[in-house]
């Protein structure tokens, strides 16, 4: 007897107009849904935690400038962060589309840190959601699950999508415009083109290295090209070169105001233009820097063979029924993201959170993989029994190996002492006074941030110099220390564990310091975590006596 089909989901217009095409089976579908949930609940669980985790120093700045969008201006073009001083501290900086956002959510709902997490998890969604019907686009909706799910579970996707970081933006917007364009190449229409040039312009403006996913566009141009559509790709060329010019206008002013506005600082360096090919070379283009990445944080040893089977085995076009130059489409992905990756290799490897552009066409290869390893040595359909135990066993594994621990790994609050240390300060220091922080991490500005008011990190940041390593002696520390105090510092705070760069602990390589602030400085809190110090001048809270904080909380 011949098997009935299941009826098709496009009974109903607006689903199809969402999903693209006929719009998958109802079990399909439903499988859509049940990799939603699975992906929302491993990125708002614990969704309030403080912004003390190992991305503190990027999320740090990222939440900064969206309390200065809500306090001192709604100018989305005149980014500004508060760990360099009274300001203005305008920086060039990204497209701020997602602090934008948090900022018009504090201004509705008042402050809350976890803000920045809960918007940037929910374009999260959006990416899981268009990565499902991306590839079922160019493959099937049997991999389209399979890479949905496999993104869903991946460590440094989660993380990074529930981070107070742009990447999360960047990555949704630039997928769904990927899968909006091509919808537009197999359906025609120039809606979806004008959409999804839309959403990729804004992806790659909230995020330069969105620009890598680019090459597919210019893979599947060059095809039409090939195949003498040329109003086709003459239309798509126009309409990419509008948005190219748009991202072109916009981190032209973001280095001009980076470059206008003391300490001079315009984010990103370690390209290849900076350092010399001659070095990248001599460093391997820091392969063994990624790799530890790859391995110990993003992905684990599970993930990572999934991946490498899915490359090995990727599904030819004819067996999967679509067009040819379709079925390349997550390999034109890669290959663009890692022309981003060798021309950035060390600022990539310095701030991994870059990397998230690799995270769809690699879930892609894994869900690949995921297939294969499931299918492997059977001729059953994908919905027998031993299949779905294959599938149990395999995503288990998954989970205990690679997305729960490494997961928990790069969720370590490192920075709590720096947040009990700013909350303290907080409650010390007057509203207009300034403030040095120096955190575990030296230079990350989270004690500051936490402080809600202006002010430091020590050294001080900014511009192209190193504020990550202390000065080589105490002298010219407590030199840094008296000009900040010209300058208005009022307050000077550290936590117990500040270390800078070289693994040299405050407390010991500048105990000169301390002993100076105890000299001339009055000790305002000691506690178990911190000490904070009112400097001359203050206009804060003075206590007559030391303040003890007892907090015991422990830390790793």
């Amino acid at each position: 007897m011949a098997r009935v089909e299941e009826p098709a989901a496009d009974t109903q217009p607006w689903l199809r107009a969402l999903l693209g095409g006929a719009g998958p089976r109802p079990r399909d579908l439903a499988a859509l849904v049940a990799i939603l949930a699975v992906a929302a609940a491993l990125r708002f669980w614990d969704i309030t935690q403080p912004l003390v985790d190992v991305f503190s120093w990027r999320e740090a700045s990222t939440a900064m400038m969206a309390d200065n969008f809500r306090t001192g201006g709604w100018n989305i073009f005149f980014p500004e962060v508060n760990w360099t001083g009274p300001g203005p501290s305008y920086q060039g900086r990204e497209f701020q589309l997602l602090s934008y956002i948090v900022a018009i959510l504090h201004a509705i709902f008042g402050w809350h840190d976890w803000f920045g997490r809960l918007v940037a998890a929910l374009f999260g969604m959006v990416t899981v959601f268009a990565l499902h019907r991306l590839t079922a686009l160019i493959w099937d909706e049997r991999h389209a699950h399979a890479a949905a799910l496999s993104y869903a579970l991946m460590p440094g996707a989660i993380i990074i999508d529930r981070s107070f970081l742009p990447d999360p933006a960047m990555l949704a917007l630039v997928t769904l415009g990927l899968w909006l364009f091509l919808r537009h190449w197999v359906e025609g229409g120039g809606r979806m083109l004008v959409l999804g040039t839309a959403a990729f312009t804004l992806g790659a403006l909230a995020k330069l290295p969105g620009l890598g996913a680019g090459l597919v566009v210019l893979w599947l141009v060059g095809v039409w090209l090939a195949r003498g559509q040329l109003r086709r790709a003459g239309l798509t060329v126009l309409a990419t070169a509008a948005g190219l010019v748009a991202i072109a206008g916009y981190y032209a002013w973001a280095v001009y105001l980076g470059n206008s506005y003391p300490p001079y600082h315009v984010a990103g360096s370690g390209y290849v233009w900076d350092y010399g090919l001659d070095t990248f070379i001599a460093n391997g283009f820091y392969l063994e820097d990624l790799w530890f990445t790859a391995v110990w944080w993003f992905h684990g040893y599970p993930i990572l063979l999934l991946i490498a089977v899915g490359l090995w085995m990727a599904p030819g076009w004819a067996a999967i029924g679509r067009d040819r130059a379709l079925a390349v489409v997550p390999h034109v992905w890669l290959l663009g993201a890692l022309i981003v990756y060798f021309a950035a290799a060390r600022e990539i490897t310095n701030n991994p959170w870059n990397l998230h552009i690799l995270h769809v066409p690699l879930a892609i290869f894994c869900g690949r993989g995921l297939i294969v390893l499931v299918d492997m040595g059977r001729a059953a359909t994908p919905a027998a029994a031993s299949g779905v135990l294959r599938t149990g066993l395999v995503v288990l594994a998954v989970l205990l190996l690679s997305t729960l621990p490494l997961s928990q790994r790069l969720k370590d609050a490192q920075g709590e002492e720096a947040r009990l240390m700013g909350r303290r300060l907080d409650a010390l220091a007057g509203p207009d006074d300034l403030v040095i922080a120096v955190s575990p991490v030296v230079g990350d500005p989270i004690g500051v941030y936490y402080s809600r008011r202006r002010g430091w990190v020590f050294p001080p940041g900014g511009g192209d110099g190193d504020w990550s390593a202390f000065e080589e002696d105490d002298a010219a520390a407590i030199a840094q220390l008296e000009a900040l105090r010209a300058q208005g510092a009022r307050w000077f705070a550290v936590t117990r564990n500040a270390k800078d760069s070289r693994a040299r602990l405050f407390f010991e390589h500048h105990a000169g310091v301390l002993d100076y602030l105890e000299a001339n400085a009055t000790r305002a809190a000691d506690s178990s975590n911190y000490v904070i110090y009112r400097l001359d001048g203050g206009s804060g809270a003075s206590p007559s006596s030391p303040e003890r904080d007892m907090s015991q909380r422990f830390l790793k």
